[in-house]
């Protein structure tokens, strides 16, 4: 039975202020990613002050959500926002690009990590586990708004979005849910396995990537570079990383991320 999504992207309002699906999951996301890395921090896993880390947290915010604009403005629908540029500002009507945040949170945690002389592959297999859910949690929100729309299909599950369009598609928001909630629960079960440091970085770079490839197969492209949707060509350069590291940390003295 196909679905009609005629969801409100608006969950509430006051007075002319809309607040959004998409913004409430993304903030929730966020905050599961502060308040898990607070966690480590108190278990003595990761080992710097709250103060420094909520300090970091804050400018890798920042970084994430300017990174993911500015890659969605500037390589996925850049003709849309260079006619109407005031949309740039508009973040909660979605359109955060995930490489380019990813791109951002990584710039400001190389900054930080070199600052307070902490090891940025600690940190990192540290914060990618809870930003695998909250990427879980930004489709759902993707999906409130109507938007990454998926090819023609006729199968029991797909689904109508009549505010763009009357055509039956596959619901790529939730492949991507799924996936992201799999490659969450990976990662979760290795966090206390005696490993390389960076490990756990490598392998989400490497499964993510992975199933971000095939899942591009189902969505509409936005824009293709020589053949290949932009997404996929991005997969496979975070792949590439993903491998390259996990060799590179085997060819080297690495402390493991922990002993637990």
């Amino acid at each position: 039975m196909v679905f009609t999504n005629t969801l409100d992207p608006i969950l509430f309002s006051i007075g002319p202020f809309a607040i959004h699906w998409y913004g409430i999951l993304y903030a929730l996301g966020v905050l599961g990613v502060y308040y898990y890395v607070r966690y480590e921090i108190k278990s003595g896993r990761f080992k710097t002050s709250l103060q420094d880390f909520d300090t970091f947290f804050v400018w890798a915010v920042i970084a994430m959500v300017v990174g993911a604009r500015l890659f969605e403005v500037f390589f996925y629908n850049p003709s849309f926002y260079f006619q109407q540029p005031l949309s740039i500002f508009y973040v909660w009507q979605g359109g955060l690009s995930f490489h380019g945040g990813l791109i951002g949170a990584v710039l400001a945690a190389l900054w930080w990590c070199k600052k307070k002389n902490v090891q940025f592959l600690h940190l990192a297999d540290i914060i990618i586990i809870p930003a695998a859910f909250a990427q879980a949690l930004g489709r759902l929100g993707n999906f409130f708004n109507g938007e990454l729309l998926g090819t023609p299909f006729s199968g029991a599950w797909a689904v109508i979005t009549p505010a763009m369009d009357s055509i039956a598609r596959h619901p790529v928001q939730f492949y991507e849910i799924f996936y992201n909630l799999v490659v969450f629960g990976i990662l979760f079960s290795l966090r206390k396995k005696n490993m390389p440091t960076g490990t756990i970085f490598a392998l989400f770079l490497i499964i993510y990537s992975t199933f971000r490839f095939i899942t591009e197969f189902f969505k509409e492209p936005v824009t293709i570079y020589a053949g290949l949707p932009l997404g996929q060509w991005l997969g496979i350069f975070m792949a590439g990383i993903g491998i390259w590291l996990w060799f590179w940390m085997r060819r080297r003295t690495s402390q493991p991320l922990n002993t637990a």
